[in-house]
């Protein structure tokens, strides 16, 4: 009993020492994070009131601007609110302390916060530069610290009050534990003698124990360090950050990127030699830039006429050529395969189903018998390429709809991230596909399904509840299927920040000159850009169509303004898109003979693939871009013309059809469908201001460059590792349970 007392005494002991020595960095924390939160709350004060400020400190409304000040400043948390023009307070409230100066605010170019010492309080002042008529000056909002003071005793008497029942429990515990150790150490002595008096001593029986506790308390400190990690709100997403995420989350992880498409072409010339292409794929601008950070291997359809003479025995090239950094797979198709998986059920069934374009999708059974076939020979080639049994794989777009379940099959422990890169239409619209089912079972394979807004996450688990039995958690947005849980998570795609194409550039007024020049236009012509594949959902014949709304409204653009539409030839052996093409090329020929003249064409239409830094080059040199998606995923193009121009100015007219539409508000956002309103829209971008092109730009730029592609591959790829992490939690319990009646 004694003994039992002793564990205890020490316990009590013990946990004290803990206590003190916890609660002054408990309390710490705790005025820290009030602090960070009254930051917080002063950021989105300044963030709300921004524009209300810098419009009435145009105007000089002395008197609105003070109303705005006092109205911010009724916010309990809010002490007061003011304007330091230079060193000059404008429009303080009335509770600003009468001592202070503007002198007494930490300003620079960026927002900044400091404490100041006023009429007997802590006061916490945050100072945020503001831009008004070339004239620079600073919003200072005051918060009360007081409050954080008394938060910070509280929680120091409510800690110590817990750290004191858990002591009070940890050592009951103790005391309960030692009881237990001593009754089966008497229990084994009482064994042994009895063995001894018998003359039979036995070896003692080895107990399986496994460190069960200990691990899990390791996994879960991972989970929290990978917690932290993906919700950071200011971390820059490099390359090398992605690396170091990988390094730290995914620690000798094997990486397979899956897709349609391959990021590198290899074609024989005219001339015999073999010619490099990139191919103008959104999918590929967006991945191959993370594939190059994390390494890997690339699995994808070998298309180039020169394909086969470059790869090794194992159908393996490394890439890029220049800098290898990955292994890219090849996998052979044959025509007829070719036919019926990509341009039958894929781009004939699958896209018009999935992008709602008025037209009608085309559903063949022979295609769909192709499409499952190359499903399985993209599995093959999967599992050929895994070296272990639990690879984490990255499955991209709509030809692999059933290629995560085939792959679980076949490797149970991967993790299997499937993105789908076109929108998830509503259920009803889906429910008329005939392979239904099968498309979401395929799909529930995978360990998370990620598409580019909340309302298709909505519409597929609207379809899963409608087509199959499963229990779907709207809460955690998971479905379970067949005993399996998929994550339904949206994932914004992007582009890699800063751009490559970016790369050796000229000055903006020089891509002016050149594109110009190029083009047989005036220098001073006023030039509009639409840059994408032939495909009926980007909403091609909508624009030209606006161009001539505008010449018929506004003919003073009539000699002054050209619209270059740039399309690239793509999936001509479908009829939909050959007749697509034509009609461009008639309705621009119409629109060119109605408003043109001699030397003049209103629609210079370019049919050609244009590299990226020809793309870059278009863009820098535009004064409007237009993207008139009808319907569309996210849609690159918008963000690359914001990533192209750094110097702040152009304007983007931008389909609230497209997922980029969400991100980039600050763009023209017109009905593609309304000729009229998109002509209106072209000519408020032609009459714009340099001063509020800036401002929409500015923002504009801010958001792709913190929502980049790294970003979204960071997040896709830590939350398969807090998966990951969670499954090996499940297996040590599940293992611990095990193990339990063998060691009772």
């Amino acid at each position: 009993m004694r003994i039992i007392f002793r564990f205890g005494g020490i316990a009590l002991l013990v946990a004290a020492i803990v206590i003190l020595a916890v609660l002054p960095f408990a309390t710490s924390f705790v005025e820290q994070w009030t602090r960070r939160d009254v930051e917080l709350r002063s950021q989105l004060v300044f963030n709300s009131a921004r524009d209300q400020v810098v419009s009435l400190l145009a105007r000089d409304d002395v008197g609105r601007l003070a109303g705005l000040f006092e109205r911010i400043a009724s916010d309990e948390r809010v002490l007061a609110i003011g304007y330091c023009d230079g060193e000059d307070l404008r429009s303080p409230t009335r509770n600003m302390p009468a001592s202070f100066t503007c002198a007494q605010a930490a300003r620079s170019d960026t927002q900044s916060f400091s404490t100041i010492a006023a009429e007997g309080r802590n006061i916490l002042v945050s100072s945020f530069p503001l831009t008004v008529a070339g004239r620079e000056g600073h919003l200072v909002v005051l918060h009360d610290l007081s409050y954080a003071d008394r938060r910070g005793g509280q929680a120091r008497n409510y800690l110590f009050l817990a750290l004191a029942g858990v002591a009070f429990g940890a050592a009951a515990l103790a005391a309960m534990i030692a009881a237990l150790i001593m009754r089966r150490w008497l229990a084994s002595i009482r064994q042994a003698l009895e063995n001894a008096r018998a003359g039979a001593a036995g070896q003692p029986e080895r107990e399986n124990m496994i460190p069960l506790g200990q691990e899990i308390r390791d996994v879960l400190q991972e989970l929290e360090a990978s917690r932290r990690t993906i919700d950071a709100a200011h971390t820059d997403w490099s390359p090398d950050t992605l690396r170091a995420a990988l390094a730290n989350e995914l620690s000798g992880s094997e990486v397979i990127v899956v897709s349609n498409r391959e990021p590198y072409i290899h074609n024989r010339a005219q001339n015999g030699g073999i010619v490099l292409q990139i191919p103008a794929s959104g999918l590929v601008s967006a991945l191959e830039p993370v594939v190059r950070a994390c390494g890997g291997t690339w699995v994808a359809h070998g298309s180039g006429t020169a394909d086969r003479e470059t790869v090794d025995a194992s159908d393996r090239v490394p890439v890029p050529p220049a800098h290898p950094s990955y292994t890219l797979r090849r996998v052979w198709l044959t025509d007829e395969e070719q036919d019926g998986y990509y341009y039958g059920a894929a781009n004939e069934g699958l896209w018009p189903l999935c992008h709602i374009a008025f037209v009608r999708p085309i559903f063949r059974e022979q295609d769909w018998q192709l499409y499952r076939a190359v499903n399985e020979k993209f599995a093959d080639a999967v599992v050929a390429e895994a070296k272990r049994e639990d690879p984490i794989i990255l499955v991209q777009d709509y030809h692999f709809a059933l290629l995560p379940r085939m792959i679980r099959n076949r490797l149970p422990q991967a993790t299997i991230v499937t993105f789908w890169h076109i929108p998830w239409p509503n259920a009803e619209t889906f429910g008329i596909c005939p392979w239904r089912e099968e498309i979401i079972d395929g799909l529930l394979g995978s360990s998370i399904l990620g598409f580019h807004t909340q309302a298709h996450c909505n519409n597929f688990m609207d379809a899963v509840d409608a087509y199959v039995e499963s229990r779907i958690d709207r809460e955690q947005d998971s479905v379970t299927f067949g005993g399996e849980e998929t994550l339904i998570r949206p994932y914004p795609i992007s582009i890699e920040w800063p751009p490559t194409a970016l790369e050796g550039q000229k000055p903006v007024e020089e891509c002016r000159r050149v594109v110009r020049e190029r083009l047989g236009l005036p220098l001073d012509m006023r030039i509009g850009v639409g840059i994408e594949r032939f495909d009926y959902t980007k909403g091609i014949l909508d624009r030209m169509q606006a161009i001539d709304a505008l010449l018929n409204e506004h003919p003073e653009w009539k000699g002054n303004f050209a619209f270059v539409q740039v399309a690239a030839p793509t999936r001509s052996k479908l009829a939909n898109y050959r007749q697509l093409q034509e009609e461009a090329e008639a309705l621009a020929r119409e629109i060119n003979e109605r408003h043109g003249s001699a030397g003049y064409e209103p629609i210079k239409l370019l049919i050609r693939h244009h590299e990226p830094d020809e793309v870059f080059e278009l863009f820098r040199s535009a004064d409007l871009c237009i993207v008139s998606s009808l319907h569309d995923g996210m849609n690159l193009v918008a963000k690359e013309f914001v990533a192209a121009r750094d110097d702040e100015e152009g304007v983007l007219i931008l389909s609230a059809f497209a997922g980029a539409s969400r991100e980039l508000s600050e763009a023209l956002i017109v009905n593609p469908y309304n000729a009229h309103a998109m002509g209106q829209a072209i000519n408020r971008a032609l009459t714009m201001s340099q001063n509020e092109q800036r401002e929409r730009m500015r923002l504009m730029r801010d958001q792709v460059k913190e929502r980049n592609v790294y970003r979204w591959a960071g997040q896709m790829l830590l939350s398969a590792s807090r998966l990951r992490k969670r499954q090996r939690i499940r297996r040590l319990i599940a293992s611990g349970r095990k193990r339990a009646p063998a060691n009772a």
